[in-house]
This record gives C-alpha cells, structure tokens and sequence, in this order.
C-alpha cells in the first residue's frame, strides 16, 4: 500500500480564500475589519519566524494586523498591560501571545488575562471549559486543523478507534477532546498515549486514525500501525543532514517512509499540519469580527 499524501497547503489555501471571502463580506456589510493582534516578547528565531508569517497571513487575507514586539526583559506587568489595553481596544478581535515566554513571565497570568471573547487560540479555561462540554469556543488552532485534515483524508471517524500519541494542552489533549465529543467529525473512541504508557504500539495497532504529537522522532513507525489507517504527525524536529545546506533537515514524528508503506493516507512534514495552525487562528479571528458585530448590533 502507498499512502495518499494529505496536502495542508492545499486545504489551507482553499480555507483562508474562503476566510478572505468572509472578510470581505463583514467588510461590505457590517464596515468591520477583523483585527488581530500579536504579542512576541524576546527574539526567538522561531518565534519571530512564526509571527511574521501570521502576520503575512492576516493580512493576505485582508484583516488588520497589529504586531507589538517586546524586549526580552520587559516585565510580567509590562506584558500584562499589553494585553489588557488589546482587550479594551475595540479594532482588535483577536489576541495572540505568542509562546514560549521568556522565564519569569508566567504563561498561565498571560494567558488567562486575554478575554475569552478575544482568545483565538483557545487556550483560555473559559474555551477549554466550552470545549470540553461541547459549547460554542474558539477551538485551538493546531487541534481544529488536524480534524480538517481527517476530514480532508475521507475518514469519517464515528466509531472508529482514534490513537493520539502526545498529552500537551496545545495539541495532545484537545485534539483527542474533539475526536471524542458528540457531532460530526467525532465520536470516535480515543486512546490518549503518552511517555507513561509502557507499550504504545499495542495501542496504535488497533487504530483507524494515529495523531502523533510526542516532540520526538520516530516515535511512530510503520510495523506500529495497521495496514490503511490515517497517520496525522503534528511533529516537527530538525535532524543532522550533512547532504543540507543549512546542515539540517525537517522531519516529523513518524518515520514516513515507513508509514506511509503501510497507511492508506499521512501528512508530511513540512507542509501538513503547519500550514492548517495559522489557517484556523485567521477562521477563529474572523468568527470572533462576526461574534462581535452581533453584539454591537444587539446592544
């Protein structure tokens, strides 16, 4: 069996034109611009990388971007004052902080500081809480991009044995929150697997669908899963290439070659999962632009 490789780029080409579509209509109709902001404190390579494309991204789609970039040393209240004035600013629609923090700023002070009504990340426990229960929320990006691509490889997952091998709660635990809860695109039965558990591959044998997110390559291998499932790797690690330019290359956290050998679809890396993180915090924004011209409308 040859996997059918499952194109991030093209789904999320094909939702953030149907975003900018959306844009244009709130614009026309409601003379509302979704904004979004974001907050980089410190100069992480890949954190600036990351930024730069969101804000690339944000603006291709016709929203308005604002990008606050700190030092470094800027204080915990410094970050929370920034994030408490994008709350009160009525042109922003989305706050993004991006993470990691430098040490002695807490992430968790941060992050709960964002409005809920403004968390398109959905990392705040007023949308974790939502999500959880099966509530209207802002979904988390990577988590609500991985369903889209499940989607996109045709398994309707109801019924089928779902194996998400990562427990963190950016992508470990809410993407197996949303394969299991009630509605389309879920209800499947979820076997969440982690550094605690002593034989992994008992589990992802036995399973439809395997979402590998450990941080770690090769943690899935081909002789690890059955013959036609759908392999979902979030993964991405950067391994000595002496053949590379840059001395490195990018792979995931399944040994594709192998996986692919056996399954009938898999994402690569790069261009699987990445692409579809930014698509959904565009979606989130522009959701949160529509959810507050109601209310402005309502008041």
């Amino acid at each position: 069996m040859s996997a059918t490789i499952i194109d991030g780029k093209k789904l999320a080409a094909a939702t953030r034109a149907e975003i900018a579509a959306g844009v244009a209509a709130l614009k026309a109709e409601k003379g509302v611009t979704p904004g979004l902001a974001v907050i980089l404190v410190g100069d992480n390579p890949a954190s600036v990388s990351y930024v730069t494309a969101k804000e690339k991204a944000s603006r291709e789609a016709g929203m308005h971007s604002v990008e606050i970039r700190l030092p470094a040393d800027a204080t915990e209240d410094e970050v929370l004052a920034r994030v408490r004035a994008l709350n009160d600013d009525p042109a922003i629609h989305g706050i993004l902080v991006q993470l990691p923090l430098p040490k002695g700023i807490s992430e968790k002070k941060v992050i709960y500081a964002i409005a809920p009504e403004k968390d398109v990340d959905g990392f705040t426990p007023v949308n974790v809480g939502k999500m959880l229960i099966g509530d209207d929320c802002f979904l988390p990006c990577t988590p609500h991009g991985i369903v889209k691509l499940i989607e996109t490889a045709g398994m309707d997952v109801s019924g089928k044995h779902a194996v998400v091998i990562g427990r963190s709660n950016i992508v470990g635990k809410p993407v197996a929150a949303l394969l299991a809860r009630k509605g389309p695109s879920a209800n499947a039965t979820v076997t969440l697997c982690h550094t605690g558990t002593p034989d992994i591959a008992a589990y992802t044998r036995t399973a439809d669908v395997v979402v590998v997110a450990a941080g770690r390559p090769n943690t899935l291998t081909g002789d690890m899963i059955k013959p036609g499932a759908v392999v979902i790797d979030v993964g991405v690690n950067r391994v000595p290439d002496a053949t590379k330019p840059r001395g490195y290359r990018l792979c995931g956290d399944a040994d594709f070659a192998s996986c692919a050998a056996v399954a009938s679809a898999i994402t690569p890396v790069p261009g699987g999962v990445g692409p579809m993180t930014i698509t959904m915090l565009l979606w989130n924004t522009l959701q949160a632009a529509r959810n507050s011209s109601c209310a402005q409308v309502g008041m």
